[in-house]
């Protein structure tokens, strides 16, 4: 016999969870009491907000490439949860979120607290359900990560009573969640390989989730036999080497001019994982929705995913691995005139890299020609939203797998909390936060959390005292009535330094180099703020460049 709460808490291990994020309420009191009971295998990380629990839940399972787990309470616990959930689907990131919900003999009265999740959460999950037996925890749990990780991965959410948690069961263990992973049919790769030959300017384009290391290796052996220019879809940098020959960008938002010019011009697109979202696709223009201008071969994890928004001339549905081995294995398809086309198109990336020099204060322009140079190549970079994410973005070179954390949801607040996740996930690597003054100021609090588990990520602050996307918009539509993005900030040195953390100031570009180094060696979580004032918008761009 066990109660509820160490039958959810045996299941989680079981399934491999080694790590919850979370709120603690006194909903869900007796799994807290089970995690406390086996706290050798598996670890609590208390957050100060749900919201940033939520979001470190997230990053935590791109980290690792496994499904990660959230717990919170009923009611103000989970509507500030909601943001990590919303984040997770457009993600594809397959997360857990448990929920302690009111006793079973006060529902549908209106309780402290109580709200129907079914209705609250079915838009952004893949499934919401009840446990109300707690002899069915295993069964429901189980099932929960296995829908997690199948087919187009995303978020599920469980709400447990709290008096089923208490109550004392006999429940069998079952076995753990197992993904399901389709492999490519051989007609669709015959038909690809004639595509691929018929192609004069073909691209590649990798997106989505569930991508291993193997994977990796065999489509870049895919895109190395075919001289293929590869493309990343929004926030997926690190699906490809940067600094291969074979790399040309991220598509979409920030891949002005490359390589979104050379997608334009493509006579096929290879998308493999990607759901062509509107922010990969420039809002359905670069790949015209629901019939492309380029020939398009879609292969996807989820057959909803294929013809929901696109008619492709091929769809696959297929693991994302199964189809990178399958791919390798066609061996080379095409060679020739192809190469110079992939030669210019990396040539005219690595041109774009370069900026001008930047007017202000501070050259972030330079500052990310150096960090290019000087960060280890397996440092994670994380980001929130806001047109500072054009650095991280654009500018920075993605060299290994899984090194970029960033929300395809463009939530703000997202980069602290993530930043964490990643350091809790990978300690022994370096972790560097790129955050606006006001996405930050969305989390900052989780700086408690970072200090009190000892994550030392470094998170930079770029700080031009306003909602700086907004007020782009407002510069260009209405420039003569800017209204609410004005920001009153604190001294974000001292503000971290107040939490134990390492605090830095720099003004001018020069302060920037010494900055970094301190805050690296110093062993602790540090914040660099980046005075870049209040003209500065993003990458060749400024307020008062866009009043003229």
């Amino acid at each position: 016999m066990r109660t509820g709460g160490q039958v959810l808490v045996d299941t989680l291990i079981r399934n491999g969870i080694d790590t919850v994020f979370g709120v603690p309420g006194e909903s869900y009191l007796e799994a807290l009491n089970a995690i406390a009971a086996n706290s050798g295998t598996i670890r609590y990380i208390t957050c100060r907000q749900e919201g940033g629990a939520a979001f470190m839940a997230e990053a935590y399972a791109n980290a690792t490439d496994k499904p990660s787990v959230c717990f919170v309470t009923r009611g103000p616990g989970v509507t500030n949860a909601s943001i990590g959930l919303h984040t997770a689907f457009q993600g594809s990131t397959p997360m857990v979120l448990l929920i302690g919900q009111v006793p079973r003999g006060q529902m549908e009265r209106e309780a402290f607290q109580e709200i129907d999740y079914r209705e609250m959460l079915r838009p952004v999950t893949k499934w919401v359900a009840q446990v109300d037996d707690a002899a069915r925890i295993p069964e429901m749990l189980t099932r929960a990560f296995r829908t997690a990780v199948s087919g187009r991965p995303g978020p599920v959410a469980l709400a447990l009573p709290e008096d089923m948690l208490i109550e004392e069961c006999e429940a069998p263990d079952i076995r753990a969640h197992a993904r399901t992973t389709p492999s490519p049919d051989r007609n669709s790769i015959i038909e690809l390989r004639t595509f691929l030959r018929n192609s004069a300017k073909p691209l590649l384009l990798l997106g989505g989730t569930g991508w291993n290391r193997a994977g990796r290796e065999k489509i870049t052996e895919f895109a190395e036999n075919n001289v293929l220019p590869v493309a990343t879809a929004f926030r997926r940098q690190s699906l490809f080497a940067n600094d291969h020959d074979c790399y040309i960008g991220n598509l979409g938002l920030f891949g002005t001019p490359f390589p979104n010019s050379y997608a334009e011009e493509a006579d096929l697109i290879i998308a493999v994982g990607a759901r062509l979202g509107s922010t990969t696709t420039l809002d359905y223009q670069i790949i015209e929705a629901p019939q492309a201008r380029q020939t398009l071969v879609h292969a996807h994890p989820d057959a909803r995913e294929l013809g929901r928004v696109y008619q492709p001339d091929l769809a696959i549905e297929t693991d994302v691995n199964a189809f990178a081995h399958a791919a390798a294995a066609m061996g080379k398809c095409r060679k020739g005139a192809i190469a110079a086309n992939r030669k210019q198109a990396r040539t005219d990336y690595l041109e774009s890299l370069h900026l001008d020099q930047q007017p202000g204060p501070v050259d972030m322009g330079e500052i990310m020609e150096w960090l290019r140079a000087a960060l280890p190549r397996d440092t994670i970079v994380t980001n929130g939203a806001g047109n500072f994410a054009a650095w991280p973005n654009k500018y920075y070179s993605y060299r290994s797998h899984g090194t970029i954390l960033a929300p395809i949801s463009g939530a703000m607040g997202y980069g602290m909390p993530a930043a964490i996740a990643a350091k809790l996930a990978h300690p022994e690597r370096a972790v560097v936060c790129f955050s606006g003054d006001g996405d930050f100021l969305m989390n900052g609090q989780e700086l408690a959390t970072a200090m009190r588990y000892g994550a030392n990520p470094i998170i930079l602050i770029i700080n031009n005292s306003m909602y700086g996307t907004i007020r782009m918009h407002q510069e260009k539509s209405h420039p003569d009535k800017v209204s609410g993005t004005g920001l009153t900030n604190p001294d974000f040195a001292s503000y971290a330094r107040s939490f134990g953390a390492h605090g830095e100031t720099v003004t001018r570009t020069e302060e920037f180099y010494p900055a970094f180094e301190r805050a690296y060696s110093s062993g602790a979580a540090a914040v660099i703020e980046i005075i870049v004032g209040r003209d500065h918008l993003g990458p060749d761009l400024t307020v008062s460049g866009l009043a003229k």
